[in-house]
C-alpha cells in the first residue's frame, strides 16, 4: 500500500515568512530578528529552508522523572535547521504570543556563506532536537541570552555598513557558543535520569543481540535505538558524549566488538557465522572493524585464548 505523501507549507524564504504571518518587511533578506510582535497563528506542519532559534520567556515541558523536575522553571531555547518539518502537534512555531516575549532569529545558510560559522552550525547537533530536548535556563542564562539578543537586535536595526556582517557573524557565534555550554550543563544536571537512560540503551543492545534480532534486522542503529528511548538521534549520541565520551556510533560498536569477543572466546563459530550474528552483511567489514578497534584480527583475537 502506497504511503500518502503529506505537503508541509515550505518557507523558501524569510521574506516570503515574514508575509505570511504579517509581519513587516525584514531590514536585511537572509536574517530576521523578531521580538515582542503578536503574529498570526502557525500554518500546521511546516518547513523553513533557513536556520531557525526560538526564546521563550516561559516554557512548559520540563523533564520530570519520579518525584523529581530536573530543569529549571523559567526560559529556554528551540532550534531548527534548514528544511526541518516544525510545527503542528510541535510546540515549536514561528508564531510570538503576546502574553510570552519571545526573540525568534531566522538565518538563512546564504548569510553565512564564506564564513567558518557556515560549516560550525552543522556541528551542533542541538539543531536537530526534538521540542521536548529543548535548552531550559538558568536565571543567568536567560539574562546572556537575552543579552546577545539585544545587541544584536541593535545591530540589525542600524544602518549597514562594511562590518555589519562580521559583527552579526560574531554574535550569532557567540549565541550558540553559549547554548552549546549550556547545554552541556543540561546534561550534568539530567545525569540521573540519563544514566538511567544509558542503561536502559544496554538492555535493549543485551536483548537485540541474545535474541538474534541482528540476524533478521542487521546491525543496530541509531536511529532504532533513539526511537526506542524516545530522543531524536543527536541528543542520544550528545548525550552519549558528555557520560561516557563515545557518540551513539562509537557505542553500538564498542558493544559489537564486547559481543564478537564473547562469541569469539566462548563457541566455535567461523569468523564469517561470527559476523552474520551480529547483523554483518559482509564478514569482511566485521573482521575491518574488529581489527580497527582491537588490533587483532577476529582469529588472532580467538587463537590469543587457546
Amino acid at each position: 500500500m502506497k504511503k500518502e505523501e503529506v505537503n508541509h507549507h515550505q518557507f523558501d524564504s524569510i521574506p516570503a515568512a515574514h508575509r505570511f504571518f504579517g509581519l513587516p518587511k525584514p531590514g536585511h533578506p537572509l536574517i530576521s530578528l523578531i521580538s515582542d510582535q503578536a503574529v498570526c497563528g502557525p500554518p500546521g506542519a511546516h518547513v523553513l529552508h533557513f536556520y531557525k532559534i526560538s526564546y521563550k520567556s516561559k516554557f512548559s515541558g520540563k523533564l520530570r522523572y519520579g518525584q523529581h523536575y530536573y530543569d529549571f522553571d523559567g526560559g529556554g531555547l528551540l532550534f531548527a535547521s534548514p528544511n526541518q518539518v516544525i510545527g503542528g502537534n510541535n510546540d515549536d512555531t514561528i508564531n510570538i504570543s503576546e502574553e510570552r516575549p519571545l526573540y525568534t532569529l531566522l538565518i538563512h545558510p546564504d548569510f553565512l556563506w564564506n564564513y567558518p560559522l557556515a560549516k560550525k552550525i552543522r556541528q551542533y547537533g542541538f539543531f536537530s532536537y526534538s521540542a521536548n530536548e529543548a535548552l531550559h535556563l538558568s536565571e543567568t542564562e536567560e539574562a546572556t541570552v537575552i543579552s546577545i539578543f539585544k545587541m544584536m537586535e541593535q545591530e540589525l536595526n542600524s544602518r549597514i555598513d562594511d562590518f555589519s556582517q562580521d559583527v552579526i557573524i560574531a554574535q550569532i557565534e557567540l549565541l550558540l557558543n553559549f547554548a552549546n555550554r549550556f547545554y552541556k550543563r543540561q546534561f550534568i544536571t539530567r545525569k540521573a535520569v540519563n544514566n538511567d537512560l544509558l542503561q536502559k540503551l544496554e538492555d535493549l543492545l543485551d536483548n537485540y543481540f541474545n535474541k538474534e534480532t541482528s540476524l533478521n534486522d542487521g546491525l543496530p542503529t541509531v536511529q532504532f535505538l533513539a526511537a526506542r528511548l524516545n530522543l531524536s538521534p543527536n541528543y542520544l549520541s550528545d548525550m552519549l558524549r558528555s557520560l561516557i565520551g563515545q557518540n551513539a556510533q562509537q557505542y553500538i560498536h564498542s558493544r559489537l566488538i564486547e559481543k564478537a569477543k564473547e562469541i569469539l572466546s566462548t563457541t566455535r563459530l567461523s569468523v564469517s557465522e561470527v559476523a552474520y550474528t551480529l547483523g554483518f552483511e559482509h564478514p569482511q567489514s566485521f573482521s575491518k572493524l574488529f581489527k580497527s578497534k582491537t588490533n587483532l584480527s577476529p582469529l588472532e583475537f580467538r587463537r590469543s585464548f587457546n
